[in-house]
């Protein structure tokens, strides 16, 4: 029976390239492994740009986990995984995140670390494994760990991060990670012809927040002013989201050359941006000085606002 590796709703680059690497992994080091790479929808622009630069096929699409056996990458929590998990057989959990609300009833193989990026989590497995890792899967895996680090520049980058980049390079045959970089930024920065929903939910997660349902999405741009033209539509658009029983919504749109972020904002109670960042919310966004990280810097500041 085969075992379906699946990152987390709304896929990124991380989400997809570590569960094409952990399935590549899993047939290569446990004998009689079935892994099938999967994800939880369309491929955001960068992450098709990523596989197509390096020769990866595009992971079957898997929102159903009903009589499946399930390894979990890039999220442990309920909201973020497919449906019908509770019917499913969860085998492994490999993240990079705080712990979420997924249980087992049996016991499970766990490989989560504090880093930047499940990708640099799974590049421990394969040393761990003694797994040569293939020319194409360093290539996804290091754009993965580019991106989900916003190029080093993020908090959550760390020393094994940047590591697991420079190893991960040599395999790949890339000499300029930060070329690479720019151009996977430059693709992701890309707004033309899509829709204000796509935009809206290329990076989007919800949350339960003390029993209120917050949804968090982020956008990261070379250059805010690209967005100008797109700003009113985000924002209608992310009303629309949070009527659909949401406490709040909050529209990260990060400038990676600033280093900082602009955050849309639609709540029910816009006291706890305040609460959370100190900035009191006047209008309908606030300027964040250095905040680039949904995980490390806004997740856990609106978890204490909200408590």
């Amino acid at each position: 029976m085969a075992l379906y590796v699946i990152g987390h709703k709304n896929p990124d680059t991380d989400s997809v390239a570590s569960a094409i690497a952990f399935a590549d992994l899993l047939n290569k080091w446990k004998k009689g492994s079935e892994a099938v790479p999967a994800a939880q929808g369309k491929l955001a622009p960068e992450t098709e740009f990523v596989l197509k630069k390096f020769g990866c096929k595009a992971p079957e699409i898997v929102e159903d986990a009903a009589g499946k056996k399930i390894a979990l990458v890039d999220h442990s929590d309920l909201a973020q995984a497919p449906a019908n998990l509770d019917k499913a057989e969860i085998l492994y959990v490999i993240d990079h995140h705080k712990l979420g609300d997924v249980t087992t009833p049996n016991p499970l193989e766990m490989w989560v670390m504090p880093v930047g990026c499940t990708c640099t989590v799974l590049k421990a497995m394969y040393d761990f494994a003694g797994v040569k890792i293939s020319k194409k899967i360093a290539g996804i895996m290091l754009c993965a760990i580019l991106s989900d680090t916003v190029m080093f520049k993020s908090v959550t980058c760390t020393k094994a991060d940047k590591q697991a980049c420079k190893d991960l390079a040599k395999i790949a045959g890339v000499k300029k990670m930060m070329d690479l970089g720019m151009e996977m930024f430059t693709v992701k920065s890309a707004v033309t012809g899509a829709s204000m929903k796509d935009l809206v939910f290329r990076d989007y997660k919800d949350f339960n927040m003390s029993g209120k349902k917050v949804g968090i999405g982020q956008l990261e741009v070379i250059d805010l002013s690209l967005l100008d033209k797109v700003k009113d539509g985000l924002f209608e658009e992310i009303t629309k989201v949070k009527s659909e029983g949401r406490h709040s919504v909050f529209l990260l749109l990060t400038d990676i050359m600033k280093e900082g972020s602009e955050m849309l904002i639609v709540s029910d109670d816009p006291k706890v941006v305040e609460k959370a960042f100190g900035v009191k919310a006047t209008g309908r966004s606030v300027w964040l000085d250095k905040v680039m990280s949904r995980k490390k810097q806004v997740v856990p500041n609106f978890e204490k606002a909200f408590a």
